[in-house]
């Protein structure tokens, strides 16, 4: 949706450069993934420097000679530090965090203070569980809604804003996945369930959509009634012309999954009552479509599920 509305605003003129915007957004994806589970394993990284140093202070107190450990040894961070795949994505993008050094340190000196810190802190045995749980808390109540984190990721790539909340729940399901039994946690998912189907699937999407952005739109104003077109949101009739694609053009998803999927985008990025408006200008083009035969879709009962 994104790419396409940056294509529609350089008036249609590089469909190439467009396709090429859309391909860079999505591998940025994942690059913003990886940096997302460096960044807990830097913290755990700093929490085991902050040790070492109290150690070597000229004037240790009994604090600094016999730490608390649990934290360092957590084991959810111990395997990720142990995670061959990991390292490789981190060493292949060339993610180093020792220019943030001062945002490490505030980051994690406000998750120290916090009332979960110091009651993790305090079990005798943390299980596996418990190490996961204070992990989240790490990430969901310190690192992901840090302002000035969120500028560095901004000033990295201008996709990463819109792509935090997807990725911040896809860097959870990670640890969720994570097995107490296997030395390094679990292998990372991969960009794709499937490369080629869906990187075709999203080129598809993109170029048909541009292509026929026009047939699209006739059919949208010819159901619109006591609308007019120009009072319509431009990020709803992008919507609904990206859904009559998938109904034409899309073979392989069902009717049924391209409405749900439409209308829970425009309830994200859209007006509050573009879901009910988009939902009912579908529901008529739609059927439409299916009576004139151009609704084909590949396998039984794909068109109405």
């Amino acid at each position: 949706m994104q790419a396409l509305f940056a294509y529609q605003r350089s008036d249609g003129s590089e469909l190439a450069a467009g396709e090429k915007l859309l391909t860079q957004s999505l591998e940025k994806i994942y690059d913003l993934y990886i940096h997302q589970l460096s960044l807990i394993k830097e913290m755990h990284s700093f929490a085991t420097k902050q040790i070492e140093d109290g150690k070597t202070k000229r004037m240790p107190t009994d604090e600094d000679l016999n730490p608390n450990l649990r934290f360092v040894e957590n084991k959810l961070l111990l395997q990720l530090e142990q995670n061959i795949q990991l390292e490789k994505q981190i060493s292949a993008r060339r993610i180093n965090w020792a220019e943030h050094s001062e945002l490490i340190r505030r980051i994690f000196t406000a998750f120290k203070e916090s009332e979960h810190y110091q009651e993790f802190m305090a079990i005798e045995e943390p299980t596996y569980k418990e190490c996961r749980r204070i992990v989240y808390k790490l990430y969901e109540d310190f690192i992901v809604p840090n302002e000035h984190l969120q500028s560095i990721f901004e000033e990295k790539s201008i996709f990463w804003n819109n792509d935090l909340e997807q990725v911040s729940a896809l860097v959870v399901r990670t640890l969720s996945d994570f097995k107490k039994d296997v030395d390094f946690g679990n292998t990372l998912p991969s960009m794709y369930k499937d490369e080629e189907e869906d990187r075709q699937f999203a080129k598809d999407l993109f170029r048909k959509t541009a292509t026929f952005s026009g047939e699209f739109q006739k059919l949208v104003e010819e159901k619109l009634e006591n609308w007019d077109m120009d009072r319509i949101a431009s990020t709803d009739i992008l919507l609904m012309k990206m859904a009559i694609c998938e109904f034409i053009h899309i073979k392989s998803v069902p009717t049924k999954v391209t409405m749900n999927e439409y209308i829970e985008i425009a309830k994200e990025y859209s007006t509050p009552k573009s879901d009910g408006f988009i939902n009912g200008i579908l529901d008529k083009v739609l059927a439409e479509l299916v009576a004139d035969g151009k609704v084909k879709k590949i396998g039984k009962g794909l068109i109405g599920g």
